[in-house]
């Protein structure tokens, strides 16, 4: 994936998602301290590329607001980044969605878009995209399950492509554009 992103309190805890019900989930907003665990998790899930720390950082400071950040016992499981497109501050772009392989297969990444979705300050989100290489099974996986949820009215368009725009250096990236009903919010 080259995503290159009700909740009034900053931390929430969340049942875990597996079989020892004793121990919970933590999602919150990433904050300054959190920028070099980021980048250490980033570094653990190919194919996300892997941006400078200095980025990670500003995703946790800047864009804290649009981004999420799971925990179980201390231990950094996921991170999500996003922001508000500037043209539109009505879309939520993903940019990254990593969890670390020894939490994989759990419903993380589904809980921490679906939990940063429904912080107060995304309420207004129409539109949520993303982009996506054609090889990437589980970010397919976890939009079209985001897409069924509201509906399955989402489309998908080339973003950029591997020749025109990477010069053969980066698969293409296609941009999946989920409309979220507000009905459902």
């Amino acid at each position: 994936m080259y995503l290159h992103m009700a909740i009034a309190a900053p931390r929430i805890l969340c049942p875990d998602m597996d079989s020892d019900t004793t121990k919970k989930w933590i999602f919150r907003e990433p904050s300054r301290t959190d920028g070099d665990d980021v980048y250490a998790l980033i570094t653990e899930c190919p194919p996300l590329d892997i941006n400078s720390s200095y980025c990670n950082f500003l995703q946790a400071t800047h864009f804290s607001k649009t981004c999420v950040l799971a925990e179980k016992d201390g231990d950094l499981a996921g991170f999500i980044s996003g922001y508000q497109e500037p043209d539109e501050p009505n879309t939520l772009f993903i940019w990254q969605v990593a969890v670390s392989p020894r939490y994989r297969g759990k419903g993380l990444a589904f809980s921490m878009l679906t939990t940063l979705l429904e912080r107060k300050n995304l309420l207004h989100i129409e539109f949520i995209e993303t982009t996506i290489t054609k090889a990437n099974n589980a970010s397919w996986s976890l939009f079209k399950k985001i897409d069924a949820q509201y509906g399955n009215q989402g489309q998908v368009t080339t973003f950029l492509d591997k020749e025109s725009h990477f010069k053969g250096k980066h698969d293409t990236e296609y941009l999946y554009r989920i409309p979220l009903k507000s009905s459902q919010k």
